[in-house]
């Protein structure tokens, strides 16, 4: 059903031929969380109780805490870790070291991560956090030291059969061993070797898993093989562009050409390139990890930032960070697929828009869910100390990628909606069966 921007908050039924307002309508990534939620909720008639309970967080964290840098001088940074829902597990989300970081945003991803995990069909809840911090401008040392006490500030909120962070945006494996180091620390002489799933997204010399970098890149590329097999077109005559090149897009990148995508035009924060034969990414990747960031590229040429949402391609990637598919932009996209790496990429009046225009989403609760997938599968190594194969985790995590999108294609006609109200849908109708089935108490 295409709706009307003002609609599309309300979740009213309006005419077919509505159109979205000239302009991208100003709104806090949390609203545009809370929007979608609602739409799906209206569509399979949640309950009251429910809908109230999953349109909050249960809890908010907010930590001001001290760290002495290497000139001697004190800075306070603020953290927050918000924890949005746990009926189903433990709290998981990750840890993002951003400049933008703030409650309003990490409450949104807090809330996605809990549709995330189940639309996916593991036992996690959703959480989030975070410190309002560019990682770029301190240190190593220093850097350490802000991770340490940041989890030491943290303290109980935190813990393997309770909240479990991981890497994000400005976060690594390194940062995750040194918050696992730390809690281990603070634990019990009885309880060192039993604490190493407090988080995920480790190194594997501190208990990480096998194809966890590459989880969410690998989870993408899994969507858009499922999105073929439905339209019977075939992966290795698909064209893509890609917004960022970090850990989610360079992995993708290389595993779509490696399948035999090609991949016409590349942008991050550094500027935007192309080549029309497709970009070598493995060469891209040494490049990047180098230069710090795609522009210079040898093997392509430049382009103009709002090219790389106008460039006549098959498969649009956006893989940074929220609110990159504004109205403006997706009037000039070309490509028939977007599937959305990144969390919140695409405003709601411009999914509108891109709806009326045949263009397909394959949203982010459901394209993106390979790295939280894997970290499962982590999680559940470190508590059996057995650890897997590679081919065991990638089997694991095709299988829960592909019986999430059977899902969410069965009840997308089912409910006739779109891709991303049938898989909020089915995500809300697990946690409805979990609420119906256990009560709130008292």
């Amino acid at each position: 059903m295409l709706l009307d921007v003002k609609d599309a908050v309300r979740g009213d039924t309006v005419k077919m031929d509505a159109k979205p307002a000239g302009k991208s309508v100003q709104r806090s990534l949390h609203q545009t969380a809370v929007e979608q939620f609602h739409r799906a909720a209206d569509l399979v008639g949640l309950p009251e109780p429910h809908r109230a309970i999953l349109s909050h967080p249960k809890n908010e964290v907010i930590v001001n805490f001290p760290v002495q840098l290497d000139d001697g001088s004190w800075e306070v940074f603020r953290g927050f870790r918000i924890q949005h829902n746990n009926i189903i597990g433990p709290y998981k989300g990750g840890l993002r070291f951003h400049p933008d970081v703030d409650l309003d945003e990490v409450k949104a991803l807090a809330a996605w991560m809990t549709f995330k995990c189940a639309l996916a069909g593991i036992p996690f809840g959703g959480a989030k956090g975070g410190v309002t911090i560019d990682p770029h401008g301190y240190s190593n040392a220093e850097l350490e030291r802000i991770v340490r006490r940041f989890t030491h500030a943290l303290g109980s909120n935190i813990g393997p059969e309770h909240d479990i962070p991981a890497p994000d945006v400005g976060t690594n494996a390194m940062m995750m061993d040194w918050i696992m180091d730390t809690y281990t620390n603070l634990s019990g002489p009885g309880a060192k070797q039993t604490v190493k799933g407090v988080v995920t997204g480790k190194s594997l010399a501190c208990g990480g898993s096998l194809g966890r970098d590459s989880a969410t890149g690998q989870g993408v590329l899994y969507s858009l093989r499922h999105w073929c097999g439905e339209v019977g077109e075939r992966l290795d005559s698909l064209s893509i562009g890609i917004q960022g090149f970090g850990n989610v897009g360079g992995h993708f990148a290389r595993l779509a050409q490696r399948d035999g995508c090609t991949i016409r035009i590349v942008g991050d924060h550094t500027g935007t390139i192309r080549n029309e034969t497709g970009l070598d990414t493995v060469e891209l990747a040494a490049w990047v990890a180098d230069q710090g960031g795609v522009a210079g590229f040898p093997g392509a040429t430049a382009a103009d930032t709002e090219e790389l949402f106008s460039a006549d391609i098959d498969i649009f990637v956006p893989a940074a960070l929220e609110n990159q598919i504004t109205l403006e932009r997706a009037e000039t996209m070309k490509c028939r697929l977007i599937v959305e790496a990144a969390n919140g990429p695409t405003t709601p009046e411009a999914e509108i828009l891109l709806g009326q225009r045949g263009v397909e989403i394959i949203p982010d609760i459901l394209a993106n869910g390979g790295g939280v997938i894997v970290s499962y599968f982590e999680w559940l190594q470190n508590k059996s100390s057995r650890y897997w194969g590679e081919d065991e985790v990638d089997k694991g995590l095709r299988t829960l990628v592909w019986d999430a999108h059977d899902a969410v294609v069965v009840t997308k006609r089912s409910l006739n909606c779109t891709r991303r109200e049938a898989a909020y849908a089915v995500a809300l109708e697990r946690l409805a069966d979990l609420y119906d089935r256990r009560g709130i108490f008292p």
